[in-house]
């Protein structure tokens, strides 16, 4: 293996890394999709504040996802930020609603009430879950864009990707994307109601509900998870062979197969989620479901991106020209970027620390009505 080809790989892990973190951490978007319900005024504002404490961590986390990407492999930063424009914007501007919610929610002088906000919330953990599932969809199932690096000479239009005209909306509307994005929508949900239960305390007849909702989500998850995983190991690929790409039937089977260390890792993950849903429904005092499932799924997501990705994948496959598609090797930075930004990655183990260390700090102790009565600020 050639340095280059060490530094594209090192980089496709961190990438991967960098997705099953922010896959858990939707965990927040769940939680805000919870926000019209039945519960009484006093938990819906125990959720959010528990929520408003851990809302940057999921924005900061997918701002690095996307600076990660465009360090190390621009040509899909441009290709699919750039090209599937519509998709993109649609899951920012649900981001930038969730920032305006949770600032102006409960400031005195709010002229709209603190459920308007409360809807903005929603959109986000609908809108955002949904759509950050499209958007890896494509990962897989590949999108409507050509490439044309002679283009970069062009200074009239020099664009090297292009994307269909719809501009990523096409994907929105592809059913093994929706799939995989309501998939991600009712693991964060699941994910949620296990955090509240871990971070509440005044829940009495609030976490009874929690739990019945664990295990109504975690049921659905399931099924979703399960159909998917069969969409996708039926599902041909596009794997690059003696200069061409090629489709091969049940390539990410035959991803895992080859790859097989990825198995147990993928199960262990697996196990680790259900086992969370599990215990936490059908216990009436345990409380600490998050971390099994948080473990879960990153452990999970890792395995996904990594089977996209290596053994010669198209990790972006393209649906209108398969030469055009994008691997890890033709896609990457050279090697000098990809040598400097390795060490810029040096501090990823900062920022894992850092997490934890607000996480612990801010779940010191479960959050209480009575705290939250006592303290100036309010989400």
């Amino acid at each position: 293996m050639t340095e280059l080809e060490l530094l594209q790989n090192y980089w496709w892990l961190l990438i991967a890394i960098l997705g099953g973190v922010l896959v858990f951490l939707l965990f927040v978007q769940g939680g805000q999709s919870m926000l019209y319900n039945d519960a009484p005024e006093a938990a819906r504002q125990l959720m959010v504040n528990s929520l408003g404490r851990k809302w940057e961590l999921t924005f900061t986390t997918l701002v690095v996802f996307g600076g990660a990407f465009f360090a190390s492999f621009p040509l899909f930063y441009s290709t699919s930020f750039g090209g599937a424009y519509w998709l993109w914007m649609l899951i920012l501007f649900s981001f930038v609603i969730q920032a305006v919610s949770y600032e102006y929610r409960r400031r005195r002088g709010n002229l709209y009430g603190t459920r308007t906000y409360d809807t903005f919330l929603f959109i986000n953990g609908f809108v955002g879950c949904v759509l950050l599932g499209v958007a890896v969809g494509t990962l897989f199932f590949g999108g409507e864009f050509t490439v044309e690096k002679t283009n970069i000479l062009n200074s009239a239009s020099p664009v090297i990707s292009r994307w269909a005209d719809t501009r990523g909306l096409e994907a929105i509307v592809s059913w093994r994307n929706l799939l995989l994005g309501l998939m991600v929508f009712f693991l964060a949900r699941t994910n949620a109601a296990l955090y509240f239960i871990n971070s509440i305390s005044d829940m009495k007849e609030f976490g009874v509900s929690l739990r019945s909702r664990v295990l109504i989500n975690g049921t659905v998850f399931a099924f979703l998870f399960i159909g998917f995983v069969v969409v996708l190991l039926r599902a041909h690929g596009l794997q690059y062979e003696n200069g061409s790409f090629v489709v091969v039937p049940h390539l990410y089977l035959k991803n895992f197969i080859t790859m097989w260390w990825f198995i147990p890792l993928f199960l262990g993950g697996t196990l680790c989620v259900l086992w969370g849903i599990y215990r936490s429904a059908f216990s009436a005092v345990y409380r600490k479901g998050i971390w099994w499932t948080g473990i879960g799924t990153v452990v999970v997501v890792i395995t996904l991106f990594c089977i996209a990705g290596y053994n010669n994948t198209a990790y972006l496959p393209s649906l209108t020209a398969p030469d055009d598609s994008l691997t890890i090797a033709n896609s990457s930075s050279s090697v000098f970027t990809l040598k400097v930004m390795a060490v810029v990655s040096l501090v990823i183990p900062v920022v894992i620390w850092y997490i934890w260390y607000v996480w612990s700090k801010m779940n010191n102790k479960p959050l209480t009505l009575r705290e939250l009565n006592n303290s100036d600020h309010q989400y």
